[in-house]
């Protein structure tokens, strides 16, 4: 935990989990906050919580805004949540950051312009309220889609202490450096479908398509390949898949299975003949090299943030690593007692070339302070 040297700009988090999904945790995390900021209350508040809290979010919410005598409490309810002193997937917990100072929340009550190219928008949505005109707007948003513990309801937002359906907002008086770390090795150039037949994939340029994956990876795993961690990356409609793989610009198809007798694979989506793809895997020493060159750019010539947010992917956190999360521990290696909120999900929104994207495994890390430069 990491209180800013400057007296204007006062910011803490705190973490809070029980047995049972009680209001009261959330107004636990705020006040700890609170008294780790030295300040008897907030002037914007982000709060994360478990899905335990999903029947009474409101609740939690108004919990939370009493006691940061504060009613700019924005956040949503997500699989797993942090800050920089712990996490928690399995039990009801809630994690919450509080500004103090000159740095707060600000909300734009119109939408913005097509062109608008200003600092990254925090955004947090369900995944229903999110339409096509959304992903063409050029302003670069962050932040998550709000589920359940399974992905398949939707979780809850909420803003002015008030359940919405999605919210954005950016942060008054200080800057954003926001990336993303898809934590990924490439096996494979892109290869164009010759033989398919809906999920089942036979052919890439002419070869047989687990033979076209096997010789990718490393021999000490072509005997068994570990599918859970390999893919099929497609590029997003209308982009080179070069300048997808190099722009980030694509979706990843999970292989539900390989067979041996027919040298094919069987992936979680259909294609076409004609369609392109690449073979990736995920992989702890990827993720960790991505995340350190992320780092790398996002605090080249800056000064140190005042606190950081972390949207990751539930399937690229603590259990990932081996039971520690490990992108969270370069950002604290590099900004030792940083605040850091974050949460867990099912779909990180990162901005991107040409545009926000929802994407799936990776970890978005925005470095935010009074002196950072967007």
């Amino acid at each position: 935990m990491r209180i800013p040297e400057q007296d204007t700009a006062p910011l803490a988090t705190g973490f809070a989990t029980g047995g049972s999904p009680s209001p009261e945790l959330a107004a636990a995390a705020v006040r700890q906050a609170l008294a780790r900021a030295k300040a008897p209350l907030a002037r914007s508040v982000l709060l994360f919580l478990t899905p335990h809290f999903i029947r009474q979010a409101q609740a939690a919410v108004t919990a939370a805004s009493r006691a940061a005598r504060c009613l700019q409490v924005t956040g949503c309810i997500a699989p797993g949540v942090f800050t920089e002193d712990g996490w928690s997937f399995d039990a009801p917990a809630a994690a919450a950051l509080v500004l103090c100072g000159d740095t707060v929340l600000s909300f734009r009550h119109s939408p913005p312009l097509p062109n608008d190219t200003q600092s990254p928008l925090l955004t947090l949505a369900t995944p229903e309220s999110l339409g096509e005109a959304w992903f063409g707007r050029i302003r670069p948003r962050f932040g998550l889609l709000s589920t359940d513990n399974d992905s398949e309801r939707p979780g809850r937002v909420w803003t002015g202490a008030k359940l919405v359906n999605r919210c954005e907002a950016g942060f008054g008086g200080a800057g954003v450096a926001v990336g993303v770390s898809r934590g990924l090795r490439f096996v494979s150039p892109p290869l164009n479908v010759t033989d398919t037949d809906g999920h089942e994939l036979f052919e890439l340029a002419g070869q047989p398509a687990l033979d076209t994956l096997l010789r990718g990876l490393p021999p000490e795993l072509r005997d068994d390949p570990p599918l859970s961690h390999l893919f099929a990356g497609l590029p997003e409609p209308g982009v080179d898949a070069e300048q997808a793989i190099a722009r980030g610009r694509y979706g990843l198809v999970p292989i539900l299975g390989a067979s041996s007798d027919e040298q094919s694979l069987t992936l979680a989506a259909p294609l076409s003949p004609g369609d392109t793809l690449f073979w990736a895997m995920r992989q702890p020493a990827a993720a960790d090299e991505d995340t350190a060159a992320l780092l790398d750019a996002l605090s080249a010539g800056q000064p140190a943030p005042d606190f950081a947010l972390m949207f990751a992917c539930i399937g690229r956190g603590p259990y990932f690593f081996g039971g520690e999360d490990r992108d969270l521990a370069q950002v604290l290696a590099r900004f030792p007692d940083l605040p850091v909120l974050g949460a867990y999900g099912v779909g990180e929104i990162a901005p991107l070339p040409g545009g926000s994207a929802i994407v799936s495994y990776g970890a978005v890390i925005a470095l935010i302070g009074s002196h950072v430069q967007s």
